[in-house]
């Protein structure tokens, strides 16, 4: 597999990790508490599903 799709895969598990992250915001998670994203447990699964994405599309090829 190629670097850059090692990249995409690093930078999407570590963005979906820092949604997780509490934080001052204007609303609490849907998980009860404050956090960076408000969207918490979905934006969590986007990024690592675009993670997923990209790591098998770099081990089709």
């Amino acid at each position: 597999m190629k670097w850059y799709y090692w990249i995409g895969v690093i930078v999407f598990i570590i963005l979906g990790i820092t949604t997780l992250i509490p934080a001052p915001a204007s609303k609490p998670s849907l998980l009860g508490y404050y956090a960076h994203c408000s969207f918490t447990p979905i934006s969590t699964i986007i990024c690592w599903v675009i993670a997923g994405a990209i790591y098998w599309l770099g081990k089709r090829k």
